[in-house]
């Protein structure tokens, strides 16, 4: 025997290298694929969250407008009683929007949002339903200071003031 033959692969051995090296490539590329993912979904949630903020803040100066044009001799209603009050104000005889249109929460996918009322009904805050747990737990704007650390979405609440107010006498 030559020492080329003893060299030589048989076609059976060449497969089960081929067979090895395809299977380090579908690992490789199962972990990046993977590790896409993951940055992918990272980056969906901040984008949900940056919304929830930007909705939120749309309410919360919807609300603020909505006390701000109260008619001085309607006070006990400076405060929506639902939220499409904020879309054309009952108050009015004339169409007053404080909103375009009810958003829908980016977390839960839904229209509904939870409302904090004060004694006598009117809306002073919103929140979103969702139970998740938000990633962005600090570096929040001033007014949404009350944010850091929270644990669940639903504990985000957009009003225009830290405590409700108190009903005038």
């Amino acid at each position: 025997m030559s020492a080329s033959s003893k060299l030589s692969l048989s076609p059976a051995k060449m497969g089960g290298f081929t067979f090895m090296g395809l299977m380090l490539i579908i690992t490789i590329m199962g972990i990046a694929l993977y590790a896409v993912g993951e940055v992918w979904t990272n980056a969906q949630k901040r984008a949900q969250e940056q919304e929830l903020l930007y909705i939120g803040d749309q309410f919360r100066r919807a609300i603020k407008a909505y006390n701000r044009h109260t008619p001085t001799a309607n006070k006990l209603q400076a405060y929506p009683a639902s939220l499409e009050d904020l879309l054309k104000d009952p108050r009015y005889p004339t169409t007053q929007r404080y909103l375009r249109k009810i958003y829908i929460d980016p977390i839960s996918g839904k229209a509904e949002w939870g409302v904090l009322r004060i004694a006598n009904g009117g809306i002073f805050g919103v929140y979103s339903l969702s139970g998740e747990t938000p990633r962005k737990q600090t570096h929040f704007k001033a007014i949404d200071q009350s944010f850091e650390g929270k644990t669940k979405y639903s504990e985000w609440i957009f009003m225009p003031a830290s405590a409700p107010p108190a009903l005038p006498q």
